[in-house]
């Protein structure tokens, strides 16, 4: 891998990184996956994403199990997004949560400052202010080097950079779900990390008709590899996350870094949107 992202304070990371959310499912771990994320590594991979939600903390365990102590790793957590059953997903930025779950994600990474902290969902019966103002507060205290968002508005966005500085935000974003494109605008002027989830669309490829599929077999690469080689095009500061408990796919999204697209490929593709 090629394609570099360096954050204000001077930490580079690979581009194309990997989401560690499939490696667990609900307190149980996949077949192999420890392997998968020290494969990941090997490949290259220098930046991880996982959350406090995820498996009720399991998921980051097993980063720790297979990766620590992250010789040139950025591990990246999140909190602020309770799961109080499977299928449930329920923001709940109250500060007092925050703090817990950071320090809950401290104890499960066996780190005494987390890289990167992000507010998982913003909680809309606690003022942004409050939820901001506590990760400024872990920051302040050693406890966190920076502090992200996922799934917020321009207007979010900017009303947090006036309480503290913010390194990334983590919006849905992919080749055929634009929604985020004025965030992802914003960041590059910024000069913010935009890290999109569900980077490789489910169903992308039938909604791209045969254009994806041509692109990527002139390319000699796959609609999946495509899509991924658009998104670390479309702009600089994209860190895409894609996410597997295969080997095997792990190692062809990787192999998306050497994707090259024409610009009438990429012009197609922008089209796709």
């Amino acid at each position: 891998m090629t394609s570099t992202y360096t954050f204000e304070d001077g930490f580079s990371v690979h581009r194309l990184g990997f989401g560690a959310m499939r490696l667990t499912e609900w307190d149980q771990v996949n077949d192999g996956a420890e392997q998968v994320a020290r494969r990941a590594a090997e490949l290259g991979v220098t930046f991880f994403d996982t959350a406090d939600a995820y498996d009720l903390g399991r998921n980051e365990e097993l980063l720790a199990d297979a990766l620590h102590p992250y010789p040139g790793l950025l591990v990246a957590t999140k909190c602020g997004h309770a799961r109080p059953s499977r299928g449930e997903w329920v923001p709940l930025g109250r500060p007092e949560y925050l703090r817990q779950q950071a320090e809950l994600s401290l104890r499960r990474l066996r780190v005494d400052r987390l890289e990167l902290l992000q507010l998982h969902r913003v909680d809309p019966q606690v003022p942004l202010a409050d939820q901001i103002g506590a990760l400024a507060r872990l920051r302040d205290e050693g406890k966190i080097a920076r502090i992200g968002l996922s799934e917020v508005t321009v207007g979010q966005l900017a009303q947090a950079r006036a309480i503290a500085p913010i390194a990334s935000v983590q919006n849905r974003y992919n080749l055929t779900d634009r929604a985020s494109d004025d965030v992802l605008d914003y960041c590059e002027r910024a000069g913010i990390a935009f890290i999109p989830w569900l980077p490789i669309a489910r169903g992308d490829h039938a909604k791209a008709g045969g254009v994806l599929g041509k692109i990527a077999a002139d390319a000699g690469a796959t609609p999946a590899q495509v899509s991924l080689a658009w998104l670390l095009r479309r702009s600089p500061v994209v860190l895409p996350i894609p996410g597997t408990s295969s080997a095997a796919h792990l190692e062809e999204n990787c192999a998306a870094d050497g994707v090259t697209l024409s610009d009438g490929d990429f012009e197609q593709l922008n089209a796709l949107g």
